[in-house]
């Protein structure tokens, strides 16, 4: 390739978000779109095609492999930061679960001042995304599902979904049950009307082939033979080209590394960035968009000054406990040991019938809840204490509006019976969590049979940052999600993790699991809410979820995107990936940047006078001039 071609688009990133714009803006045929992507092409790898083995995948070459910087609220601990360096990026490293925001966080989106963003408008795009199953009437009482008065029947897209592992597995219905008896069963799909309560989750596994699908699969190999079309892998991005004229700046093409040459590469209408959460600030920053303080740091020249990218990082903080299940309970826990005999007999059957424990991960179950301890009237007055001594002061400032402006919408949800402020989720396994090494907690898989019950934090208020730590485009940035800083934070999930003996010990659920219970970990049999502290400093993780560093925000807020996602203060240059959500999904993130990128890449075609079908338009974006 010379560095006098020109694309009509360049898409930086071929993950989650880039090949779902790719597929889109090429369905028209006389638009060129060019994507660059760092990692290799991984369609007949057998760890990414078979659902189980996604574990293999992590800090092998089709993972960057980043860790944060140490994190003082979790006794000093770095936390492993898996994201895909492949084609597909992390849709092709994930645990394949597929749920959706809540209404009310995606409407979060439009009152932070994202005109446009609500869950009206964004829930055709998730309809566009994926392809609801087909259930057996049947198998809906094994499902979970046979209560629900509403199923999403509207969802025709390219990710094909389905409800993982075997329709008979019992912890599906006990769950069903089980959150029935305490007031909490989602009466509906939860794609058709996600609120509190819970439900059998989907995951991004085809239902015929048993094989993960996802954004390569699904969206980029039906239509690769397009000769508008040009998915470049092993092609590491040095930095986005600009031209200043006139006091601003246009994006004008990229810089790349492909097979050890510097190759450069024009645009004739929009760099589109999708490199992620954690690597679009990079490349920003590479370019000279950002803080110039930094970028005077590393020699880099300043072409915009826009001081918010890298900022306001946040992530989903998750925790669980594993309790021993009864005999009859078929769990993965045989995998998890590595046990050769029973992998060797999970491969043969699933070579035979694409069935049995590599089929899936051993995630089935959902519930999106509040605290259930605030809801009494001595819980609303510890919880409004616990606001008011955490809230924002009235200063002036950037940073301040931003926060002051989230703390709103997280109190408003904390406050409100029908909002989820965690969301908890089954594993038919045991979770190897990191442990105090001062204690007695194991260190690795033990024997025996366990049923994993987690909750995550699903509105964080902690924000953190990822920046550039050298001008060399192979160094990895500096992370720091600022995990649990905000006193909020630990206290509502502390408050999470206290409830989870309240659905171990509620029947159905309680008959799957030995009774008296009985922990894998002995930490994790929590007293009280210092207790639960002190668990969640030791064993914390993270559930990969990175978002909103390269934000889609006011700029008065922190913003680095309008709600045309474009990056402020340049002409042709947008970011659609996680670290543009102005908040972080629920629960798991792929459904929701699935259907973030299908109105990305619509918005994206108005704009240039193309052809957008299936989906609502919206007028309000301003159609740009073609450029020649």
């Amino acid at each position: 390739m010379s560095s006098t071609e020109h694309y009509d688009f360049i898409i930086i990133g071929g993950g989650t978000a880039g090949l779902v714009v790719a597929s889109r803006l090429s369905e028209d045929p006389s638009q060129h779109v060019l994507v660059l992507e760092a990692g290799a092409d991984g369609t007949e790898d057998p760890r990414v095609k078979t659902p189980a083995f996604f574990e293999a995948l992590k800090n092998t070459e089709a993972d960057w492999g980043f860790k944060t910087n140490s994190q003082p609220t979790l006794n000093g601990r770095t936390i492993a930061m898996n994201q895909g360096k492949v084609l597909g990026g992390s849709s092709a490293l994930n645990a394949l679960v597929f749920v959706p925001p809540t209404k009310g966080l995606v409407n979060s989106w439009e009152s932070l001042g994202n005109k446009g963003w609500n869950w009206e408008t964004l829930s055709s795009y998730f309809n566009k995304a994926y392809t609801s199953p087909i259930v057996d009437e049947s198998s809906r009482t094994m499902l979970g599902i046979d209560k629900w008065a509403s199923v999403n029947s509207s969802a025709k897209g390219p990710i094909q979904a389905s409800f993982p592992g075997g329709v008979a597995h019992p912890i599906r219905q006990a769950w069903a049950e089980t959150f029935t008896n305490m007031g909490y069963y989602m009466q509906d799909d939860p794609f058709s009307n996600p609120s509190v309560g819970s439900f059998s989750c989907l995951a991004s596994i085809h239902p015929e082939t048993k094989e993960r699908s996802y954004s390569t699969s699904a969206y980029y190999n039906p239509v690769k033979g397009r000769e508008n079309l040009h998915v470049l892998t092993n092609a590491e991005v040095v930095k986005i080209l600009f031209e200043q004229t006139g006091g601003s700046a246009k994006a004008t093409g990229v810089q790349y590394k492909h097979n050890g040459e510097t190759v450069t590469v024009n645009t004739a209408k929009e760099v589109i960035l999708a490199a992620g959460a954690l690597q679009s600030p990079k490349i920003l920053e590479l370019s000279g968009v950002g803080n110039p303080d930094l970028l005077d740091k590393y020699g880099i020249d300043v072409v915009v000054n826009l001081p918010a990218v890298g900022e306001n990082l946040h992530d989903h903080a998750v925790c669980s406990i594993s309790f021993e299940a009864v005999d009859e309970v078929d769990t993965l826990d045989a995998l998890a040991r590595q046990e050769p005999e029973a992998l060797s007999q999970a491969l043969q059957e699933y070579a035979a019938s694409k069935t049995g424990p590599l089929s899936y991960v051993g995630v089935t179950s959902y519930a999106y809840l509040p605290i259930v301890d605030y809801l009494t009237p001595e819980g609303q007055v510890r919880l409004k204490d616990l606001l008011d001594k955490n809230r924002p002061p009235e200063i002036e400032g950037i940073r301040n509006a931003r926060d002051r402006a989230y703390y709103e919408v997280v109190e408003n949800s904390l406050l409100d019976p029908n909002e989820p402020s965690g969301a908890y989720l089954s594993v038919a396994s045991q979770s190897v969590l990191p442990a105090d090494p001062e204690t007695d907690s194991p260190q690795g898989p033990v024997p025996g049979k366990f049923i994993t019950i987690g909750a995550m934090l699903s509105q964080p208020l902690s924000r953190g940052t990822v920046h550039i730590q050298s001008s060399d485009p192979s160094h990895a940035p500096s992370i720091d999600p600022e995990y649990l800083t905000n006193p909020v934070d630990m206290d509502v999930l502390a408050n999470h993790m206290l409830h989870i003996d309240a659905i171990a010990n509620t029947p159905p659920m309680s008959k799957l699991l030995k009774q008296p219970l009985n922990r894998r970990d002995p930490a994790s049999r929590l007293t009280d809410l210092e207790s639960a502290k002190r668990y969640l400093r030791a064993s914390m993780i993270s559930m990969w979820h990175m978002a909103g560093t390269c934000v889609m925000l006011p700029k008065e807020k922190g913003g680095v995107l309008g709600e045309d996602l474009k990056v402020y203060g340049v002409r042709n240059l947008r970011i659609v990936d996680s670290s543009a959500l102005p908040m972080i999904s629920t629960a798991n993130t792929q459904a929701t940047v699935y259907a973030f990128a299908e109105r990305a890449a619509d918005l994206i075609k108005q704009a240039w006078g193309m052809k957008v079908s299936n989906c609502p338009q919206s007028p309000d974006i301003p159609r740009q001039r073609h450029l020649v």
